[in-house]
């Protein structure tokens, strides 16, 4: 029960930031989805013993793909789904933490708090990257093919 709560708390808040960004609910609703979907991917990798580090990468580089899959089905930006599918993994308590200790000049605790931080930042970019990458090195290769062909 307290994980169909915790992946409906995602879902809500992805879909609170797709309206904070001014999404119509065409497309705040499926991106509301991705983040519960995401979230719930982080969940299973963490319970299969990824890192948190591991766990985060997976779960962006899934609410990545779900997303450009969702911009070529709904002819919209792919970053319209992306940035709020993505809000649930966004390490704001570890930022928190981090700030709250700077401000306290528990340097020892920053240094934790922000190595966190920066460590689920980097592995929401790099989840997001890699996707990107892969996409853009396939459309290439279908465009070098097509050229290839209409050449021949």
């Amino acid at each position: 029960m307290q994980t169909v709560i915790v992946l409906l708390a995602a879902a809500f808040g992805s879909f609170g930031f797709a309206l904070l960004y001014g999404l119509r609910l065409r497309y705040a609703l499926p991106a509301a989805l991705f983040g519960c979907v995401g979230w719930g991917v982080y969940l299973g990798a963490s319970a299969l013993g990824a890192g948190e580090f591991a766990a985060v990468l997976v779960a962006a580089a899934v609410v990545s793909l779900i997303a450009e899959i969702a911009a070529r089905l709904f002819k919209a930006p792919a970053p319209l789904f992306l940035l709020p599918s993505v809000i649930p993994l966004v390490p704001g308590r570890a930022l928190y933490y981090t700030m709250s200790s700077l401000v306290r000049r528990d340097f020892a605790a920053a240094e934790a708090y922000g190595y966190a931080t920066v460590q689920t930042a980097l592995a929401i970019a790099t989840g997001t990257g890699l996707v990107f990458a892969m996409l853009y090195m396939v459309m290439q290769i279908k465009k070098h093919h097509a050229a290839r062909k209409h050449v021949s």
